[in-house]
């Protein structure tokens, strides 16, 4: 099992060491997996569970929130 993992861990290696346009668009989706994740999150999704210190407070926000927004959506019509 050991030896099978480590011949599987060297080939990927050899594979990324041998890339000339692979790197380049390896960079390209790291960063742009950066920015989603990470430039995103900090400006357009703020923590709205932050206020709260507990689960329970968590919990109970979320049980809330879920309530309202079911009560003042419009029925719809089929």
């Amino acid at each position: 099992m050991k030896n099978a993992l480590l011949s599987i861990w060297k080939f990927y290696l050899e594979g990324f060491r041998s890339m000339t346009l692979g790197r380049t668009l390896w960079v390209i989706i790291l960063l742009k997996l950066f920015v989603m994740f990470f430039i995103l999150k900090l400006f357009f999704f703020p923590d709205f569970l932050g206020d709260h210190p507990t689960d329970a407070d968590k919990g109970t926000y979320v049980g809330n929130e879920l309530i309202q927004r079911a009560i003042s959506e419009k029925p719809v019509d089929f």
